[in-house]
């Protein structure tokens, strides 16, 4: 934890994790490929990626209603859920499932929808909800999508496949940035499926 001044002007302790890998493809397939940098740019997601834009850019979205906002602009995924996953078989990495940004120490999907992830020296996401794992995942490997479900103790769903944000501030993010986390104020709402 560090002690940082938040956009509110107040000052709290902040979760800190880091960025171990980069991923970005320019054309619509499930997986990404590794970069050493990004670079993210305001209101629009990764530059040269398939998924940047101000409205949906996810092919079954876009057939559904195109004049949507794009809400999953920059897709991340904690590091740790490879571990998981290979305790269990898989064999994943880091842009397998589609994600640009993998972070490592940071419980991302325990995190609220509205928080704000500061990536490196200037970009900043927000979180808009949870990656809704689709059969993509299972034509990836077979049995890949049941995996990353789980059910809580309440018998309630758990998706595991990640988080996405839209950008608000733009920036260059390297493999060994930190990340910061910046709680919203007021109650905490658990993220959805988005």
């Amino acid at each position: 934890m560090v002690h940082k001044t938040g956009a509110n002007g107040t000052e709290g302790a902040w979760a800190m994790g880091r960025v171990t890998a980069l991923s970005v493809d320019g054309t619509h397939r499930f997986s990404k490929i590794r970069a050493p940098r990004l670079r993210l740019l305001a209101g629009l997601g990764v530059e040269g990626d398939a998924h940047a834009g101000r409205t949906v850019q996810h092919l079954s979205r876009v057939r559904r209603d195109p004049s949507q906002p794009n809400l999953r602009q920059v897709h991340l995924i904690h590091e740790e859920l490879f571990a998981e996953l290979a305790d269990k078989g898989f064999a994943v990495g880091a842009g397998d499932l589609g994600e640009n940004v993998t972070t490592q120490g940071l419980d991302l999907l325990s995190l609220p929808r509205g928080t704000r992830l500061h990536l490196g020296a200037e970009a900043v996401v927000e979180l808009t909800g949870l990656r809704n794992p689709c059969v993509q995942i299972d034509r990836f490997q077979s049995g890949l999508m049941h995996a990353v479900l789980d059910k809580d103790a309440a018998g309630n769903l758990i998706r595991k496949a990640g988080v996405m944000s839209v950008v608000l501030a733009g920036g260059e993010v390297r493999e060994g940035d930190r990340v910061a986390v910046e709680l919203p104020e007021g109650p905490a709402q658990p993220l959805e499926p988005v």
